[in-house]
């Protein structure tokens, strides 16, 4: 069984110093894969670096919400040059974040469509963080002449919510908030979306999942996240490996 982490953030300093033990656990866990977004410019810099190292790691650049208010004159270009590098998939992990709102949520919107545009410019797909927000991303996403092909991380919607992003072709991503005890919604959501556009992640250190929960969590843990949604879909474990995989490998342009 080959296991596709989608989504963690290897760069994140409760890793420091364990990265090793950390892959020897991806191992255990069949977790043969993952991809390491962005938050900000540094950070997008430190994960390509740990992509370029490690054969079973790619990396996406980009800027979170939370950082939008900070960006640089100049982050756009730095951006398009990151993007250029080898083992660089995506762009982000950008979008809104309603929940903290750390950055004007006018500089959030302006941040996530300049970087939208540079997706489309770049043709390389992009991963949304969306928080308290699914709103106004989807107005934003229908009212676009051309959509980026996409993903959306961590998803936290309705099963009507999923619905529409499906529509619009994107993926949908599920963490370990899937494994937890009251999450009726995701359930719901998870049921009704097609295998074909499915994807595990576990966007750690945050997030772990049941029952890891309240440590810090790692890649390996996405084995948890596949084997909830493997029960939500009634489907058999190796199968939606296989399929998840495959579509990570799709979305990310992974040959």
């Amino acid at each position: 069984m080959e296991i596709f982490d989608s989504h963690c953030h290897l760069d994140d300093e409760r890793f420091e110093g364990d990265l090793e033990n950390v892959f020897a656990r991806m191992g255990e866990f069949e977790v043969k894969y993952c991809l390491c977004p962005g938050s900000d410019l540094p950070s997008s810099r430190r994960v390509i670096a740990l992509a370029q190292e490690h054969p079973f790691i790619w990396a996406a650049a980009g800027v979170h919400p939370h950082e939008a208010k900070d960006v640089p004159e100049d982050y756009l270009g730095q951006l398009r040059e990151m993007l250029a590098m080898p083992r660089v998939q995506a762009l982000g992990e950008i979008g809104l974040d309603y929940y903290y709102d750390l950055s004007p949520r006018d500089v959030q919107m302006k941040v996530m469509d300049e970087q939208l545009q540079l997706a489309l410019e770049t043709d390389k797909p992009v991963i949304f963080h969306i928080r308290d927000a699914h709103g106004d991303m989807a107005d934003y996403l229908r009212s676009l002449a051309h959509r980026p092909r996409g993903i959306i991380h961590c998803f936290t919607g309705s099963a009507e919510m999923a619905k529409v992003y499906v529509k619009m072709g994107f993926y949908i991503s599920f963490s370990g908030s899937l494994t937890f005890k009251k999450a009726p919604n995701l359930w719901e959501a998870a049921k009704v979306i097609p295998p074909e556009r499915l994807l595990v992640e576990t966007d750690s250190p945050y997030l772990a999942p049941e029952p890891r929960r309240g440590r810090r969590n790692e890649p390996g843990y996405t084995r948890y996240v596949l084997e909830k949604l493997a029960a939500l879909k009634e489907m058999d474990t190796e199968e939606l490996a296989a399929v998840t995989t495959e579509n990570a490998r799709k979305i990310y342009g992974i040959a």
